[in-house]
Parts: structure tokens; C-alpha cells; sequence
């Protein structure tokens, strides 16, 4: 989930680092995307993704590129490579992403790894309010975010060649283990007592169904899908880098954290009376899911709510660790850092509501 602003929309010339090769890039395109015609005219979007992000213009049609940095790298990160793959799996299956035209290995067309997908023209919604959307009509967009979310956690991995795209099983005990470790080995950032009893309380109360996967999307929100220009449809989703197979519960409870969020701490709804906005209240959104999926109640959502505010409020922590150690200036990291008291303290909380259920 993030906070939007002006900054993080739209694109810019080429940023200094990020420069590539567009001549060899025009020749890569010739050969590998079908209808191709040039000339080219790339820029670069606006915000923070990690893997640079283009937009690739010619006369006709326009692209969207995406690479690994330049640079030295963690390995296995910045996997652009697995981005490609599951959006070529996903659209094969029906589900709605970006057609991709091709994925290069070679580092010496433009120098780091990249594939090119079509550019999705339709509507961006930046904030869960809604706010541009005439209020009758924002009920059939919910449903649509909740309609697509269930689609994509109904597909069998193993039938659309992603059996391997993750480890299945055990995916709370290994998620808590990792943001945990990561949270106690920070020693810029200091400890928390919220989060101190959310490292213990988390793994002693996972739910029983904690086998249960299917592919997640990791960062499933409202502005990383692209709507219709002018009806309540999904014609995309977008930003697979934290894609993998894991519970689907996680997944869903990730997108409907934002029922409890502050919007001063990131883009959500909590505070907000759904009704006077005519979208669904948490419960109803929960219930619609689970009527898509088959499923008759989802006992674990609290524990899943709790797991997904702890592990903001641990990427939140990390910031801290940053910006104390000074490798992390940016306002948008200060910001962060500022409201990280309050949403550790609504993770403790989450778990407080789950205990009582």
C-alpha cells in the first residue's frame, strides 16, 4: 500500500543512471514484437519502483517496458524474468494483465534484463475513496477489484505451467520467521513493545488452514489495476514483483486492509463510514469474496489482517533503520517513519480483535 502524490505520477525524460540503449532497443523491438513500427520516443514513469519502469511511444501504439537496475544486485532480486513469466501464464488462463511481447536475458541490448507488454489504456483509481468515481457507481468497481482477486486465487497453479512458482505450504510460519528476523536484527531502528508481542503472539496463533495456496499477487490495491475508461471492468493488473504462491487469505486480507487504514498513514479507508460512500462495508467486501471462492466464512481473517499489519509495520521499521543510518533521505521515508508509532500500535491491535473472535 502506498501514499500517491503528484511525484509518483506520470512519466519523465529518462532519469540520470537509468539511460539505455534505444537504438538497440528499436532493433530488439523490430524483431521480437509483431507489428512493430518505429521511430521510438521512451520515457521513464514517475515513482519508486524498484524495477525501472518505461514508456515506450511510436506512432501507432505505445509499450511498457520494465528492467532489472543497473548495477550490483542481490541475487535472485529484481526478478523481471518471473514478472514476465506469470503475466504470459495468467493471460493464457483468461486472467486480466498486459499482453507481453518478450522478455530479453541478454544484458547487451540495453544492459540488464527486460520484457516489453502492451500499454493498457484505461483508468487508474489512486485513492480507495473513490472520489472521482460518481458515487452509485463506485459499489461495481469494489465488485470488480473483489471479482478479479477471486478470479486470479481460483487458478490451479500446476495447470498453467506455475507449480514451481513458489513454496507452498507454510507460508505464515515462513513470512512471520523472515519479517521478524528482519524486524530483531535491526538495531538502528530500536524495539517496539507492540512488536515485540506481535513476534510472539503471530506465530502461536496461526490457523489451521495454514496449507491452503494458490498464486498471490503480494500488493494488490486499487491503483495497480487499470479499469475500463468508463465501466466498472478490469482490463488489468499490474505489478506482479511480489507475486508468488502463498495463501490466498493473506492476499485477500492485504487488499482489504485498507478498511482499517488511516489515510495519513497510507492510502485507506479506516475512520471512513463505507455507507456514506456508498461501497461495500468490510464485511459485506469479505462476504462477496468468500461467495466467489465457495467458501462459507474465512475464520482466520483477523489473524490474516494482524499478519499484514505487522509486516507493513516491520517495511516501515526498516525505513527507520534507513533513515537513522542515513541511507534513506527522501520525504516520502521520513513521512513513514513518522507515522510508524501509531501503525505499529494498530498492528497490536489487529491482533487484539483476533484474540477476541
Amino acid at each position: 500500500m502506498t501514499r500517491v502524490t503528484d511525484a509518483n505520477l506520470g512519466t519523465t525524460p529518462v532519469r540520470p543512471g537509468f539511460e539505455l540503449d534505444e537504438g538497440a532497443l528499436d532493433r530488439w523491438m523490430r524483431e521480437h514484437v509483431a507489428d512493430y513500427q518505429g521511430p521510438l520516443i521512451v520515457t521513464q514513469f514517475r515513482g519508486g519502483q524498484s524495477n525501472p519502469t518505461y514508456h515506450l511511444a511510436t506512432p501507432k501504439r505505445r509499450y511498457v517496458l520494465r528492467r532489472k537496475p543497473p548495477g550490483p544486485l542481490l541475487k535472485g532480486a529484481h526478478a523481471v524474468d518471473r514478472e514476465a513469466r506469470v503475466l504470459i501464464a495468467l493471460e493464457r488462463a483468461g486472467f486480466p494483465v498486459a499482453h507481453v511481447h518478450g522478455l530479453s536475458v541478454d544484458d547487451t541490448v540495453i544492459g540488464t534484463m527486460f520484457y516489453v507488454m502492451d500499454m493498457v489504456e484505461g483508468r487508474v483509481v489512486w485513492d480507495a475513496t473513490f472520489p472521482d468515481v460518481p458515487a452509485e457507481e463506485r459499489a461495481a468497481y469494489f465488485d470488480a477489484m473483489n471479482a478479479t482477486m477471486a478470479q486470479l486465487h481460483g487458478i490451479d497453479p500446476g495447470a498453467i505451467g506455475l507449480a514451481d512458482y513458489g513454496r507452498p505450504g507454510n507460508y505464515f510460519e515462513r513470512q512471520i520467521a523472515r519479517w521478524s528476523s528482519q524486524y530483531l536484527s535491526d538495531d538502528a531502528a530500536g524495539r517496539d513493545p507492540y512488536m515485540d508481542r506481535l513476534v510472539e503472539w503471530l506465530p502461536a496463533n496461526i490457523p489451521v488452514d495454514d496449507d491452503v495456496s494458490s498464486i498471490v499477487h503480494g500488493d494488490f490495491r486499487c491503483d495497480n489495476l487499470i479499469f475500463h475508461p468508463s465501466e466498472p471492468r478490469t482490463l488489468a493488473v499490474l505489478d506482479w514483483e511480489l507475486s508468488t504462491l502463498g495463501h490466498p487469505g493473506a492476499d485477500f486480507a492485504y487488499h482489504a486492509m485498507m478498511y482499517r487504514m488511516p489515510a495519513h498513514i497510507v492510502a485507506g479507508l479506516g475512520g471512513v463510514d463505507p455507507a456514506s460512500l456508498r461501497i461495500p462495508s468490510e464485511q459485506a467486501y469479505l462476504q462477496a469474496y468468500c461467495a466467489r471462492r465457495g467458501l462459507a466464512s474465512m475464520p482466520g481473517y483477523d489473524f490474516y489482517i494482524a499478519f499484514n499489519f505487522f509486516r507493513l509495520a516491520a517495511i516501515f521499521h526498516g525505513i527507520k533503520g534507513r533513515v537513522l543510518n542515513g541511507t534513506a533521505a527522501s520525504a516520502e521515508a521520513r513521512q513513514r517513519v513518522a507515522v510508524l508509532p501509531e501503525l505499529m500500535a494498530l498492528a497490536w491491535a489487529q491482533a487484539e480483535r483476533a484474540t477476541r473472535r
